[in-house]
């Protein structure tokens, strides 16, 4: 009875050792990248890539599991042609895959995906035509042996040696232990129990980036993006490209060209170029719970306060519903994607322009990143990773007794930690990004003030923010500190109101902190993607490079506000606001005015916006 389960876990721990072992052979062919790394980088690398190499030996042990089950019940002249074809498989596979991810890495700059396949089979001449024979020779040669031992490996481990076949003891529940193993496998595969999922993410651990790279799984990666990749310059053509190109012109900021603190048509906002920026993402908030925005009072209390004595934007929208597209919109400016989530593709987000990249680079600025939940979720860390933040602190770096919310540590703990490094000294100007995550769903708080569970975890998050204002005012930063609240997506409340709708996707946009000048009301049409524009400009900082950001204080900026809902988009501008439906290719909802003009530059942006997302 033992034998079959005992070849189904050596099946699976030779599959994880086989991965493992690549990436220190990676890194041996690419050891120029990785010069100044020692020995326990490479274990580090090991050690991080472990999650990929877990799921992914978890989905090529899933039929050796069923053929073991087979096994017990039919003779070997049947059931071994079937292992050796199978390892025969999974041998080539995996051997092709090392070896065109380690030759295409230093063409591609990214582990293998699907992308080179694409090429391939579009066209495989030129696909090849930049290979000498000997490179290719080389690369069959090396797959070949790889597949030949690993084949040998698999067979020599998992096949019984004998070929006679005497019905095994208590097969029956032999079998039932294999489907219950084999059923586990769900568990590696998905990553465990947690909220996240295993992706590309799970490995990110490092600054540098090649030593990321080097964790990657190249069989996951490749699995992955199968699943995800799609020819993104293929979707929502509404024009032609040169169309497209002339109204996207209209709609795209050129004032950056003459938007320096010398012109006039700047509302200056603050009182430094440099202030210390802190960055407050506040999960879910909405423009219904900020009173000085028409909205429920005694909710956000202390953001009411911040709101009347600062900067607050009155118009002004999330793009996206979701934490990984709205994060990416505030950040790089870049609008969310109706069908997908640029954060899925860490090669593609490593190109993103970036606020804190931009601070980084062109001012000297300090980046540190605060987080209670898991820093991986929806590949968030690889996306933090490329904007060059310096710390990353996550649920991980909190003891367990203080991760007692579902998505971590509360929000109350991590402004705990803020508080407390900012107590140590501080190179300055600094970007602190602290993103609060207790009032997502299920909203169980440590607080109980309000008896909607939403709006108690509103204030709960709105409490841990005022305990972290009073603290930074009886700091030496205050004096000099810009703060921008901005929530990373809007959510549906109270629930009978439509997912599709204007007031959905409202939410607060607001600069507080002692740099800042006087309170004003800002009443410019704006989204999350201008954020980026407008803080630069501020700052005296060129905001060229993200194409699709807007100053919203510059009055010769074009005004709008923009955002995507799964196959629709909404554009307002105070003559008009428009939702279209991308599918039916319908107007879903208009207010004011003639939609027309609106529902043409809503297409042609999101048209550049997936030419965009195909080039990169």
């Amino acid at each position: 009875m033992k034998k079959a389960p005992l070849r189904f876990v050596t099946t699976y721990i030779l599959f994880v050792i086989v991965f493992m072992l690549q990436k220190p052979l990676f890194m041996l062919f690419y050891h120029k990248l990785f010069d100044n790394i020692g020995f326990t980088d490479y274990l580090s690398v090991m050690w991080h890539g472990l999650p990929l190499d877990l799921a992914s030996a978890g989905y090529l042990t899933a039929i050796p599991g069923l053929l073991l089950i087979a096994s017990l019940w039919m003779i070997p002249q049947v059931i071994r042609p079937a292992f050796k074809g199978y390892f025969a498989i999974t041998s080539f596979l995996i051997a092709i895959i090392f070896s065109a991810d380690i030759i295409l890495y230093s063409f591609w700059g990214f582990r293998l995906d699907n992308t080179p396949l694409f090429y391939f089979f579009s066209s495989p001449g030129s696909a090849l035509a930049s290979d000498t024979w000997l490179f290719t020779a080389t690369a069959i040669i090396v797959t070949g042996i790889l597949t030949w031992l690993l084949y040998k490996l698999f067979i020599y481990a998992v096949l019984d040696k004998k070929i006679s076949y005497t019905p095994p003891r208590k097969r029956g529940k032999t079998s039932l232990l294999l489907l219950f193993l084999t059923a586990l496998l769900f568990i590696p595969i998905r990553g465990g129990f947690t909220v996240s999922t295993t992706n590309l993410s799970k490995v990110y651990y490092s600054n540098n980036m090649y030593l990321n790279h080097a964790a990657i799984n190249p069989f996951f990666s490749l699995l992955e993006s199968f699943t995800r990749e799609r020819n993104f310059g293929e979707q929502y053509r509404f024009m032609t490209p040169e169309k497209a190109d002339e109204v996207f012109e209209q709609i795209k900021d050129h004032s950056f060209k003459t938007d320096s603190l010398s012109t006039n048509t700047i509302a200056h906002v603050i009182t430094t170029q440099r202030p210390n920026i802190i960055f407050v993402v506040l999960e879910s908030f909405i423009s219904k719970v900020i009173e000085p925005l028409g909205g429920i009072p005694d909710v956000a209390v202390n953001l009411d306060k911040l709101a009347e004595k600062g900067v607050l934007f009155t118009n002004f929208y999330a793009n996206s519903f979701r934490t990984d597209r709205g994060l990416v919109s505030i950040f790089s400016g870049y609008p969310a994607q109706p069908t997908t989530s640029i954060i899925k593709y860490p090669k593609k987000t490593q190109s993103l322009p970036s606020i804190p990249l931009s601070l980084k680079e062109k001012a000297g600025y300090t980046v540190d990143y605060y987080y209670g939940g898991d820093d991986s979720f929806t590949n968030m860390r690889a996306y933090l990773q490329s904007m060059g933040i310096r710390n990353i602190i996550s649920d991980v770096d909190f003891p367990i007794s203080e991760r007692l919310s579902k998505w971590g540590a509360h929000d109350h703990v991590v402004f705990n930690r803020l508080k407390e490094d900012l107590k140590e000294k501080q190179e300055q100007p600094f970007m602190k990004i602290i993103q609060t995550s207790s009032s997502h769903e299920p909203f169980e708080v440590p607080y109980s003030r309000l008896e909607d569970p939403f709006l108690n975890s509103v204030a709960y998050a709105d409490s841990c923010l005022g305990d972290f204002v009073n603290f930074l005012k009886q700091t030496e930063f205050w004096d000099n500190s810009l703060i921008v609240l901005v929530p990373d997506h809007a959510k549906r409340y109270p629930d009978d109101i439509p997912d599709i709708s204007f007031e959905r996707f409202q939410i607060p946009l607001v600069f507080a902190g002692g740099a800042v000048k006087d309170s004003l009301r800002i009443e410019t049409y704006g989204s999350q993607i201008d954020i980026a524009a407008t803080l630069l400009s501020q700052l005296n900082i060129p905001h060229d490079d993200f194409a699709f950001s807007k100053n919203v204080l510059n009055e010769a900026s074009p005004h709008f506000g923009f955002f995507t809902f799964p196959n629709v988009f909404g554009m307002t501008t105070p003559d008009n606001k428009v939702i279209y439906d991308c599918e039916s290719n319908k107007i879903i909802e208009t207010q004011e005015g003639s939609p027309n003009e609106n529902v043409e530059k809503g297409k042609a942006l999101l048209q550049k916006l997936f030419d965009d997302l195909d080039a990169r």
